[in-house]
């Protein structure tokens, strides 16, 4: 191992239900079943007349798992999927993103009519193992340099090797 590697950073699942209420309180339930932990509230960031929101309402859940955590769920997210994913699934800011219409379809997750349907999007983030602490750091803070930067290529590779992802190209 060395520390140019490419690693997962975090997972990020997010359930947007678009207005504030029981819808919330139904999209925290589905996330504690998956995960096991506590969701945070999204909030709306500013007003937009045309979609009806106003800022300061709450509009999601989310929550973000690390290491061993972040495995184990992105392991069974990916058997959800057939261990398919698009290519363009992948961006050039190092991260893999694709979502999952319906919470059911994990295993060993039934249907509740109390629930109801909810789907979420799934954010994987990548990192070198010495790399991303030059843009966070307190003192002499920099951009990344572009060898540090992760490619796509790199990313795809790392889930084919680690997690058997077969990558369909769209067109």
């Amino acid at each position: 191992m060395s520390m140019e590697d490419v690693v997962i950073d975090k997972v990020t699942i997010n359930i947007g239900v678009g207005e504030a209420g029981e819808k919330i309180e139904k999209a925290k339930k589905v996330i504690e079943l998956l995960t096991g932990r506590t969701p945070t509230v999204t909030l709306v960031k500013a007003t937009n007349r045309e979609f009806g929101i106003r800022k300061g309402q709450a509009i999601g859940v989310k929550v973000t798992l690390r290491g061993e955590e972040a495995d184990k769920f992105l392991r069974e997210a990916l058997w959800v999927k057939n261990n398919k994913a698009l290519s363009y699934s992948f961006s050039n800011q190092a991260t893999f993103s694709f979502g999952i219409s319906d919470y059911t379809d994990f295993k060993g997750m039934k249907y509740n009519p109390e629930i109801g349907i909810f789907g979420m999007d799934i954010n994987v983030t990548f990192k070198r193992r010495g790399g991303f602490r030059v843009s966070r750091r307190r003192i002499n803070r920099r951009p990344i340099p572009k060898k540090i930067r992760i490619r796509r290529e790199e990313m795809m590779d790392y889930m084919r090797k680690n997690y058997g992802l077969e990558i369909v190209e769209a067109d």
